[in-house]
């Protein structure tokens, strides 16, 4: 292990936990002939082994792009605590996550009734705290157990941060407003007020007491959250703030994203810019630092791009001159920002805006989040591929079909693939939650409605067969008379005998052939039915008719082919197209689109 130096030199100290197998990747070369092989074990190394080169974590190779049966723009994408599971938060409302390892289905549950907008875990790793476009602020246990539903804000919330105790956290609203919530009573304390538009990011420092937000109105703000006073204003950027994060290692430095196509590194200890970050052609809607790393950072854009900085290489392209960081200048406090160009690019990484990017806890594997609907994750290249930087997400779809790296029809198929896959391991996991499959219901009118019994347990519902009727029919509240040992329906009440003449006019009105008339003088005995009716609640089978009716006319073969792209052979035809009149109001009815745009 190269310059290991002790840890208040600013390197690795000793002897590290080693991380599981199944986050190490041991690539064998083999030299040699068959009978007599020499093997030597190239191990890549966790990024903790090798704090002095970030460059080696830098994460240019696609492992793997996951997506939804139903797919929702993702919005939040975070690790979990232990780094075992990505979770995943939808524009539906939606949790899903992800194996770290495999980069499977896992489960998915419906966590929120709006998009969610923010995520974050406690540093302690026992909560996780989530907020949505409607101000609700929910409190949840690593098992996902919902413990508590607040009222936040009153307009969406884009962000939140714990502080570093756990007792409290920050939002960040669309009311232009931050609030600080005392976490273990779930009332707001302070509000911080000052901005002049949507407050869009918020974050607070990993040790200080410090909060830092950014906002529509191009500002950034650094704030004292014991007395809720404004420290200070950074006017850096020329366009609506994005991302503000602070650096987790060192806790020295700040980072900021906006829509000018920059993002921005501040020292906080002399509170201004010291590096200005250029490359992207587009808005830049997110960023990240690396866990382990204090000099990488990684940002994606608005369309799609994902660049990767290191702090301490410029990278300056050809043509533009050299420049000089503000450290290495004689007069730091009046020194221009130093340009950065990103040390590695991956210009198609998503087809549209990325709008989260998280690095797991080991700092070997970033995920990312995007409008394209697709999480995907992204590591360090393997020794000796050579087609990494010739593939899809670098070179574009045609440049790599042209060159042979990559295939559209086999690609189509390998997407195709992944979404049978998908739907298979989404199917598997609600199986084993036990949850009830959609739409099975003991009243196929009622969806969702369980049949209660007499001891008030809900039976599970029935498996679907196919050819066979989707649910069958609920009991009967008593059994057809004439069976012996058997209770009879309740008799007819003699004081108000029903007027069959007003039934036969209601079936023929109907378009139904009224029964015959009972003879004149004729008496029902006690517990029958006139002919053709039916015990209340017994639901005919298919075909059956009642005694005294004549069978129904046949009906006349109809000609279903309809048009020339209709199946002559089949005689199949199109249905009619639902109204989206209807559709609307249905989704109306279910309180959604309800909200003036």
């Amino acid at each position: 292990m190269r310059h290991r130096r002790p840890r208040y030199l600013g390197s690795y100290s000793g002897e590290a936990e080693r991380p599981s197998a199944s986050y190490i990747v041991d690539v064998s070369i083999t030299t040699g002939s068959d009978s007599n092989p020499d093997t030597d074990k190239i191990q890549m190394l966790p990024p903790h082994a090798r704090v002095t080169q970030p460059a080696d974590s830098v994460p240019s190779r696609h492992l793997h792009s996951s997506l939804n049966k139903i797919k929702h723009p993702i919005n939040v994408v975070r690790w979990t605590p232990e780094g075992r599971r990505l979770l995943t938060a939808s524009s539906s409302g939606e949790f899903t996550l992800w194996n770290g390892t495999g980069f499977n289905f896992e489960t998915i549950m419906q966590a929120h009734d709006s998009a969610i907008r923010a995520l974050a875990y406690s540093h302690s790793d026992d909560w996780l705290v989530s907020a949505d476009h409607d101000g609700i602020i929910k409190y949840w246990q690593p098992n996902f157990n919902n413990v508590e539903s607040i009222r936040g804000h009153q307009d969406p919330i884009r962000d939140l941060a714990f502080s570093p105790n756990d007792t409290k956290f920050v939002t960040a609203s669309d009311d232009s407003s931050l609030k600080i919530f005392d976490f273990a009573g779930g009332v707001a304390e302070t509000t911080l007020t000052g901005h002049g538009w949507d407050a869009k990011s918020c974050d607070w420092h990993p040790s200080k007491g410090l909060v830092v937000s950014g906002s529509k109105d191009h500002l950034v703000k650094l704030w004292d959250p014991r007395t809720g006073r404004c420290l200070t204003t950074l006017h850096g950027h020329k366009n609506t703030i994005t991302k503000t994060v602070f650096e987790k290692v060192k806790g020295l430095c700040l980072a900021t994203s906006a829509r000018d196509q920059t993002a921005r590194v501040f020292d906080l200890r002399m509170m201004r810019d010291i590096c200005l970050l250029r490359g992207h052609e587009k808005d830049i809607s997110t960023l990240a630092w690396h866990p382990v790393h204090s000099s990488l950072l990684s940002t994606g854009g608005s369309d799609g791009s994902l660049f990767h900085y290191l702090l301490d290489e410029p990278n300056t392209p050809a043509g533009q001159p050299v420049t000089m960081a503000p450290y290495d200048s004689p007069d730091p406090a009046s020194a221009p920002a130093q340009p950065i160009y990103p040390a590695h690019k991956v210009p198609y990484a998503h087809d549209f805006a990325i709008w989260s990017l998280d690095w797991h806890p080991l700092g070997h594997i970033l995920a990312s989040g995007s409008n394209d609907r697709i999480t995907r994750f992204w590591a360090r290249a393997r020794p000796g591929e050579a087609d990494t930087f010739n593939d899809r997400y670098h070179i574009g779809e045609a440049a790599a079909e042209a060159q042979g790296t990559w295939d559209r029809r086999g690609g189509r198929h390998m997407r195709q693939v992944e979404e049978e896959q998908e739907l298979e391991d989404e199917a598997d996991g609600l199986v084993d939650q036990k949850m009830p499959l959609k739409g099975a219901s003991a009243f196929p009118s009622i969806p969702g409605l369980p049949l209660q019994q007499s001891g008030g347990a809900v039976p599970p519902p029935h498996p679907l067969i196919p050819g066979v009727g989707a649910v069958p029919p609920p009991p009967l509240p008593f059994l057809p008379p004439g069976m012996p040992g058997l209770p009879l329906p309740p008799p007819l009440d003699p004081n108000n005998p029903p007027d069959f003449a007003a039934i036969a006019a209601m079936m023929k009105k109907a378009g139904f052939v009224p029964p015959p008339p009972p003879p004149p003088g004729a008496a029902l005995p006690p517990g029958a039915l006139p002919p053709g009716m039916l015990p209340p609640g017994l639901i005919p089978p298919p075909g059956f008719i009642p005694p005294g009716f004549p069978p129904p006319p046949p009906v006349p073969p109809q000609n279903l082919n309809y048009g020339a792209d209709n199946d002559s052979d089949t005689g199949r035809r199109r249905a009619p197209l639902p109204s989206q009149e209807e559709s609307l109001r249905m989704e109306q009815n279910k309180g959604n689109y309800t909200r003036v745009r």
